[in-house]
C-alpha cells in the first residue's frame, strides 16, 4: 500500500493529467483506504468512494462510457479537475471546491449539454459561442421538465465556464459569462418554489402505530430478542467455517459425541422438551440433526445414523416443525405473552434485524437527528447529564460541515452541542449496544463476520436506501402478527408512498405543532419531547429541525388564521381585553398572506415573528400574543421567532387574551359541569368552595361576552 498526500490543485500549479494520473490526487480519503486499488484517470469508470466518509452512503462511482466518445477525454479531463482544483471562481453562494457528492451529480446535469454538442458535431467545448449557448438555452426552455431542473442545468454550464483557466486553452467556454452573467430567475423570469417539492411528512394514523410498536420492540420486546440473538450466536459459532475461521477444533475428542448427544437427550426428556425439527421437500417434519450438532458442538452429516442418534430415535420425543431456541418468551402485549412459541434458531437473526429498526425508528424519529447522523451514531455516543437530569447524545453532522472557505469537510464534523434526548431514546441506544460489538449502533451486517461482504463499498454504516427497506420489513412484520392475532392497532399504509426516515423530521414537527399532548409512551408527551430538544443540538440552527418546526409552524398559523377571517366574517363575537387586536390581526392577515408563496422554507423563520401571526388558540382562550404584555412563563426568548406563549401557565387577567364565541363554548360547557358539582350536597366543603369561586368567575366571563355582543349590535 502507497502513501496518498493530498496536493491540492490551483491555478498556480495546474496539472494535466496522464493516464496513470490518479483520479483522487487530491482529495482527503478515507484512513485505511488501499491507495494501490484507488482509480486511475486512464479508466472510464472512476470509483471515488474512498473520498466519502458518511458510513451510510452506497458505493459512488462516476462511469464516463455513456459519454460520446469525441467528448469524452474533455469531459474526463473537467471531471478531473472539478475534482481536485481549488483555484476555480466561486459561483454565487458556492464555495471554492465542490464536494465530492457534486462531482458526481455535475455529470449528469450536464450530460443533455454534452448530448446536444455532439448531435451539432462539436467535439470541443472550446468550440462552443456564447450565440451556441443561447440556442442550447433556448431548447432547454422548451424541455417539460420542473423550473428547479432547468435552473441546475445551467448552472453546470456555468460551473463549466468558472474552470476555464484550470483547463487548456483550446477547451475553454469564451471569456465572457455565458449568457452576460445573469441569475437564472432573471433568464426565465421565474423563481423556483423550493418549497413546493418538500418531502411530504407521514400520516397522523401511519406514524403513530409505527412508532407504537417500535417503542414495543425497544421497551417490552428487546429482552427477549437479545437473550434469544445472543444464543443463536452461541451456537452459530458451532458451525464448521465459524470454526475454521476463527482456527478451533472441528470436532470434540473422539468418544466424546455419543456422551453429549444422550445427556442431551435426556434433558429433554426430562423437561418434556422436543426435538428440534425442519420440513423436508415434502413438507414433512424430520429431525434437524444439523441443529442438534450445534447444540452439542459436533456437527456432521451422520449424526442421526450413528448408534446414538438411533438411541435417540427410540426415546419418541416429539419434534418441532423448527428449531427453537431455549429462550423463554417473558415479555407481554395486552396482558398476554408476545409470542405464542420461543423464537427459532433461524428467526433469531430477523428479530434481531426487527429489533434495530425499531431502535432506528426511535432514535430518528424522536431525536429531530438527520437520518444519515443517525446511521453514523458509535457507541457510547450517550452521556447522562445527572445535575440537569438530561440524556446527551453525541456525534458527526455533515450537513452545513464546513472549512473557512466554505468548502465541505468530508469527514464531518463533531458537533458543537449534543441533542437532548428522553428516556425511550437512551434505552433505545442501550438496547444497539447490547445487540452488538461493533463500532457503529447500525452496521451493514449484525453479523460481524460479514462485515467484509462488499469490497469496494467502503462505508461501514447501513444505508438511507437499506434502512427504508428494513422500515418496510418491520411494518410487514407487524401487520402479519396483527392479521395473524386479530389485532386493531396495525400500521396503516401512507398514503403519500413508501415510509423512509427522510420524512420523519417534519413528520415530527408536525406533531409537535399540531399534536402537543399526544403520547410518544407512557407518560411522555411530544411537548415534553420538544422541550427536551431544544436544549440540545436539535435546538441549534445548524440542525435544521427548528427551520421544519417553522415550517408546520406557519401552516398551522395560516389555517387557524383562514379559520378565523371566515368567523368573522360570518358574524363571530370576540370579547376580552385584546378582543380588537384580535380582529385588526385577523383581517389584516388574511389579505397579506392569503396566497403567500415562499421560495426558502428559512423564510418561515423570519415571517413567524410578523405581529399578524402571532395569534394562539388555547382551552378556552385565544393569546393574540404580544411579549411585553405576557403575563406568562413565554417559551423562547424575546427576540426569537418562534418565541410562542405557554397556553398551559395562561394567566386569567393577561392583557393578550381575547375569547371568541368557540371560546365561549368550552367556558360555557364548563361551567355547567361545574354547576353540578355544586349542586351537590355531600361535595366536601373545601372542593365545594374552590369550584364555587371557579364558577363565578366563568359566569363573569360569559355574562362579559353576552354583554359585549349585545352592544355591539346597538
Amino acid at each position: 500500500m502507497t502513501t496518498h498526500n493530498p496536493l491540492p490543485l490551483t491555478d498556480t500549479n495546474v496539472a494535466h493529467p496522464e493516464p496513470s494520473t490518479l483520479v483522487l490526487v487530491s482529495r482527503p480519503l478515507r484512513p485505511g483506504t488501499n491507495t494501490d486499488r484507488l482509480s486511475r484517470f486512464g479508466q472510464d469508470r472512476w470509483d471515488i468512494d474512498p473520498a466519502i466518509f458518511e458510513d451510510h452512503f452506497c458505493a459512488h462511482s462516476i462511469n464516463f462510457a455513456t459519454i460520446p466518445p469525441p467528448l469524452r477525454h474533455e469531459v474526463k479531463i473537467y471531471f478531473w479537475q472539478l475534482l481536485n482544483h481549488t483555484g476555480a471562481a466561486r459561483l454565487r453562494g458556492g464555495n471554492s471546491r465542490p464536494s465530492v457528492r457534486t462531482v458526481m451529480a455535475a455529470l449528469g446535469l450536464l450530460r443533455p449539454l454534452l448530448a446536444w454538442m455532439n448531435e451539432r458535431s462539436l467535439t470541443s467545448f472550446g468550440q462552443v459561442t456564447n450565440p451556441m449557448l443561447d440556442d442550447y438555452l433556448l431548447a432547454l426552455a422548451e424541455e417539460p421538465i420542473r423550473l428547479q431542473m432547468k435552473y441546475q442545468r445551467l448552472m453546470e454550464v456555468k460551473r463549466l465556464w468558472s474552470y476555464r483557466t484550470a483547463l487548456p486553452e483550446d477547451m475553454r467556454l469564451p471569456s465572457s459569462p455565458p449568457w452576460g452573467g445573469e441569475e437564472s430567475f432573471e433568464i426565465f423570469g421565474r423563481t423556483v418554489n423550493y418549497i413546493e417539492n418538500r418531502t411530504p411528512r407521514i400520516a397522523e394514523l401511519t406514524m403513530q402505530h409505527l412508532l407504537w410498536w417500535a417503542i414495543r420492540f425497544v421497551d417490552d420486546f428487546a429482552a427477549d430478542i437479545l437473550t434469544a440473538y445472543s444464543e443463536h450466536l452461541t451456537l452459530h459459532a458451532q458451525e464448521p467455517q465459524e470454526r475454521a475461521r476463527t482456527g478451533r477444533s472441528a470436532r470434540p475428542p473422539h468418544g466424546d459425541v455419543p456422551r453429549r448427544l444422550d445427556d442431551y437427550a435426556a434433558r429433554l426428556r426430562n423437561h418434556g422438551g422436543c426435538l428440534p425439527g425442519t420440513l423436508d421437500d415434502n413438507g414433512d417434519t424430520v429431525v434437524d440433526w444439523h441443529h442438534i450438532g450445534l447444540i452439542i458442538g459436533a456437527v456432521g452429516d451422520t449424526l442421526g445414523r450413528t448408534a446414538a442418534g438411533r438411541r435417540v430415535l427410540e426415546l419418541g420425543l416429539e419434534v418441532s416443525d423448527q428449531a427453537d431456541l431455549d429462550t423463554p418468551i417473558t415479555a407481554l402485549l395486552d396482558g398476554q405473552p408476545w409470542r405464542d412459541r420461543p423464537i427459532s434458531y433461524h428467526e433469531a437473526p430477523k428479530m434481531a434485524q426487527l429489533l434495530s429498526t425499531a431502535c432506528f425508528v426511535v432514535i430518528a424519529y424522536l431525536s429531530g437527528a438527520r437520518p444519515g447522523e443517525v446511521l453514523n451514531l458509535q457507541r457510547e455516543c450517550l452521556e447522562y447529564d445527572a445535575a440537569n437530569d438530561l440524556w446527551l447524545m453525541q456525534g458527526l453532522y455533515f450537513k452545513n460541515a464546513v472549512d473557512t472557505d466554505g468548502n465541505k469537510l468530508p469527514a464531518g464534523q463533531q458537533r458543537r452541542v449534543p441533542w437532548v434526548v428522553i428516556d425511550i431514546v437512551a434505552h433505545a441506544i442501550g438496547v444497539l449496544e447490547q445487540l452488538h460489538p461493533q463500532p457503529l449502533l447500525f452496521p451493514t451486517w449484525l453479523q460481524p463476520e460479514r462485515r467484509t461482504h462488499n469490497l469496494k463499498r467502503q462505508g461501514k454504516a447501513r444505508t438511507s436506501t437499506t434502512i427504508a427497506r428494513d422500515i418496510t420489513r418491520f411494518v410487514t412484520w407487524v401487520n402479519d402478527e396483527c392479521r395473524r392475532r386479530g389485532r386493531t392497532d396495525a400500521i396503516p399504509e401512507d398514503p403519500n408512498g413508501g415510509l423512509n426516515a427522510s420524512r420523519f423530521r417534519r413528520t415530527l414537527a408536525w406533531f409537535i405543532r399540531r399534536r402537543p399532548r399526544g403520547l410518544i409512551a407512557a407518560s411522555i408527551q411530544y411537548g415534553h419531547a420538544h422541550t427536551r430538544m431544544l436544549q440540545g443540538y436539535a435546538g441549534t440552527y445548524e440542525s435544521g429541525f427548528p427551520d421544519d418546526y417553522a415550517f408546520e409552524d406557519w401552516l398551522y398559523r395560516l389555517e387557524n388564521i383562514a379559520d378565523d377571517h371566515r368567523a368573522l366574517d360570518a358574524s363571530e363575537h370576540v370579547s376580552g381585553p385584546a378582543a380588537d387586536a384580535y380582529r385588526q390581526r385577523v383581517t389584516a392577515a388574511d389579505g397579506q398572506f392569503t396566497g403567500h408563496v415562499l421560495t426558502n422554507i428559512r423564510q418561515t423563520r423570519d415571517l413567524l415573528g410578523n405581529p399578524l401571526l402571532q395569534i394562539h388558540h388555547g382551552d378556552g382562550m385565544t393569546c393574540v400574543f404580544d411579549p411585553a404584555h405576557a403575563a406568562c412563563q413565554i417559551r423562547g426568548t424575546a427576540g426569537d421567532p418562534l418565541v410562542t406563549p405557554d397556553l398551559d401557565d395562561c394567566r386569567p387577567k393577561c392583557r393578550n387574551i381575547a375569547r371568541t364565541d368557540r371560546d365561549i363554548e368550552v367556558i360555557q360547557d364548563r361551567h355547567d359541569s361545574l354547576a353540578e358539582v355544586l349542586a351537590d350536597p355531600l361535595a366536601p366543603p373545601i372542593r365545594h368552595d374552590r369550584e364555587k369561586h371557579e364558577f363565578q368567575r366563568l359566569a363573569k366571563i360569559l355574562e362579559t361576552h353576552r354583554r359585549s355582543a349585545k352592544d355591539e349590535t346597538l
